[in-house]
This record gives C-alpha cells, structure tokens and sequence, in this order.
C-alpha cells in the first residue's frame, strides 16, 4: 500500500498544463529534470495523459507505468492499469527507494491533492502563457517548504524562462 505520494507537474503562468491533450511548450531542461527526478520510480498518470505521450515513449523507460482509467477494458501495453487512485494505491507496494510520482492529468492532480497524502511536489513555472484548455487544481502550499532547485533562462532551446520548485510537507 502506498501511504505517500510526490508529484510533478509543469504550468505555463495561467497555471495550464495543456491544450488538446497535448503539452504545449518544448523545454528541454525541464524534460531532462523530468526524466531524472522520475526514473527508478512509479510514475501513475491517467489515461488521457497517457494517450498523449507519443506512442515511441511508451511506456516511459526505466519507470514503472501506471495507468489509471475508468474503462474496464482499456489496455496499455507493459503498464500496470487500475480503476481509480484509491485502487492503485491500496494495492500498489514500492521498494524502500522508490517514490510513486503523480504526473497528470488535471483529474489525477486534483484527486491526488484531495487525497491528503502528497507529501511532495515538483512545480515547474513557466514565465510564459500558452493559450490552455487544461489547468492546474489549486494547491495550498501553506503547510509546505518552498525550495527553488533552478532556473532557466530563455535561450535557443527555451523559448520561455522558468523555474522549478520542490515544495515539501511540514511536518
């Protein structure tokens, strides 16, 4: 059983995180940190978010895919699939050095925050909007630490700075 979560998320500066089931930027820096931060560990996304990953992707390598969908006959080759969070987490165990890492959509997000077990989340702030259609749930980040891990200046590969946070619970 999973008694903790962390997650992990980029937002543009309206707090979106997507249009048309897709990303809408192409960063980089952040997707190197994404990977990182992720890999050796569990990743659980929806199924939306996962349809969106182009198909030479997935799964995401060198992290344990779960996919979570309400349709009892969806499939995703080399994943684990479950019906909903709760079912995921009451029957999921980790290794001692994993961590089970949220990574979208916006349902999962807020079901996860909801869930008042996240104890860790990465955010990713993107000094630039991009027109989405999908958004961020709002988070209070009260009884978190605020870290800043780095900043990325605007160059020939980023088209917008940004700056990633970790924020941890306080305990």
């Amino acid at each position: 059983m999973i008694s903790n979560l962390s997650l992990i998320v980029a937002v543009d500066s309206q707090k979106g995180i997507g249009k048309n089931n897709d990303l809408m930027w192409n960063l980089p820096a952040d997707m190197r940190f994404f990977k990182a931060t992720t890999k050796g560990h569990v990743v659980i996304m929806g199924r939306k978010n996962y349809e969106s990953i182009p198909e030479k992707y997935r799964p995401l390598d060198g992290r344990t895919n779960i996919v979570l969908s309400r349709q009892a006959d969806f499939k995703a080759p080399n994943c684990l699939v479950f019906s909903s969070l709760e079912e995921c987490l009451n029957k999921l165990s980790l290794l001692p050095s994993q961590k089970a890492f949220i990574i979208g959509g916006a349902q999962i997000y807020k079901l996860a925050l909801e869930s008042n077990l996240v104890d860790e989340v990465f955010i990713t702030q993107i000094d630039k909007a991009y027109g989405a259609d999908t958004f961020f749930p709002e988070f209070d980040t009260s009884s978190f630490h605020k870290e800043l891990l780095f900043t990325q200046n605007a160059d020939n590969q980023h088209n917008a700075s940004f700056e990633v946070y970790r924020f941890i619970k306080s305990t």
